[in-house]
């Protein structure tokens, strides 16, 4: 396979689950030394969120990064020497986000990680990283995102979009809660 080949098999790759894999959180820590050193000073704070950085939870093999950085303006301009590190994007799928910038890192056909830059403390922010403290500390709330995850992949196994959508409505309950 080609690497055009590879990257529109990333892009479609189906929605599958795989067990919680221990290695998910060293994977998560090399990339954010390899973005952190390939571009010192750009990002605020770099975290793992999403169901990788969670323990236990069933997760596409997908490493979610979280980049802070102080303005949706700086967000763009890192787009270039991103894509320059080993990602690629969608610049018409950017351009529809008021909120992120969206980036996708790729290997033999398939993603390895996800890297969204959004405004350091936002709104964004705080909810990513609410929802991930959320699940870590309730495991109740992890269970029923897991079922949840695992039914939704089976119904929409080909449509990232569906699925992805599909569990806004649990993500804004878990959001909702108080403190």
């Amino acid at each position: 396979m080609d690497e055009k080949e590879s990257l529109e098999a990333a892009i479609h790759e189906e929605v599958l689950l795989h067990p919680h894999d221990p290695l998910w959180p060293s994977m998560f820590a090399a990339e954010r030394d390899r973005l952190s050193a390939l571009l010192p000073g750009a990002f605020i704070e770099l975290q793992h969120v999403g169901s990788t950085a969670i323990g236990g939870l069933r997760a596409k093999p997908i490493i979610d990064i979280l980049a802070g950085v102080e303005s949706m303006a700086m967000a763009k301009a890192l787009a270039e020497p991103i894509c320059a590190s080993g990602y690629t994007t969608s610049a018409e799928f950017n351009a529809s986000l008021i909120d992120r910038q969206w980036f996708m890192r790729w290997r033999d056909g398939h993603r390895t990680h996800h890297l969204h830059l959004v405004v350091h403390g936002g709104k964004t922010w705080r909810e990513w990283i609410t929802f991930r403290d959320r699940l870590s500390a309730d495991g109740q709330f992890a269970a029923r995102y897991d079922t949840l995850k695992a039914q939704l992949a089976e119904r929409h196994g080909t449509d990232r979009e569906a699925y992805t959508q599909a569990k806004s409505d649990f993500v804004h309950q878990v959001l909702a809660l108080r403190p």
